[in-house]
């Protein structure tokens, strides 16, 4: 998988930590779960993304600390803005009291809330792709369809931001976000009177349904 961001805020499950060795076993278990789970995901594998993350939190929860804890819940639903599934992140709210404050603000950047005091404390890749300049440039491509569902939801999406995510879904094989994306471009399609277009967006949805799991 090349979600490096999947897994910027797995990686902060490290932070802090890592600098005094031998790593805790939890440390370990707790990131590649939530890597596993995050690819699970996007490839639309609901039994092993249920498992994995279930086994992150189990990890996560062995430290008692509910600020790593509501890095796990905000890792899983971004994956879920990259595939335009949007609504409160309801593990992180529970959590949210006891969060900091980069943790909050990446919750309010989900739900395409977040104030411009906010986006400073966003990871780096969030911050450059925060306003409203093109989203190409941001190098990691989990990282770059979150954007691009943070901003549908703000509904600032154009045709080429929409046309970047269905790019970016497909290229990484990602079918859950490449479905949900190419959904959007079929709806424009068809509210353009484009019937060609709509119905290479059909053949191509068919295809990416159909292909083996």
């Amino acid at each position: 998988m090349t979600a490096r961001a999947a897994l910027a805020l797995a990686a902060l499950l490290l932070a802090g930590c890592a600098s005094h060795p031998p790593v805790p076993d939890w440390q370990g278990n707790a990131r590649s779960a939530t890597e596993r789970a995050v690819a699970a995901y996007l490839v639309g594998d609901a039994r092993i993304e249920l498992a994995e993350f279930a086994r992150a939190r189990s990890e996560v929860g062995r430290t008692g600390r509910a600020d790593l804890l509501a890095r796990v819940e905000l890792t899983h639903c971004a994956a879920q803005v990259a595939s335009l599934v949007f609504g409160p992140c309801a593990g992180f709210e529970a959590l949210r009291a006891d969060a900091a404050a980069p943790e909050r603000a990446y919750a309010d950047y989900l739900r395409a809330q977040a104030t411009p005091a906010d986006v400073a404390l966003l990871p780096e890749a969030h911050r450059a792709s925060a306003g409203n300049g093109p989203i190409d440039g941001v190098a990691d491509p989990l990282a770059r369809l979150i954007a691009a569902g943070v901003r549908f939801e703000a509904g600032r999406a154009d045709p080429a931001l929409i046309a970047s995510a269905v790019d970016t879904a497909s290229a990484q094989g990602w079918r859950r976000p490449l479905l949900a994306w190419l959904g959007v471009q079929l709806k424009l399609a068809r509210q353009a009177g484009a019937s060609d277009e709509a119905e290479r967006l059909r053949r191509r949805i068919a295809l990416a349904q159909g292909a083996p799991g």
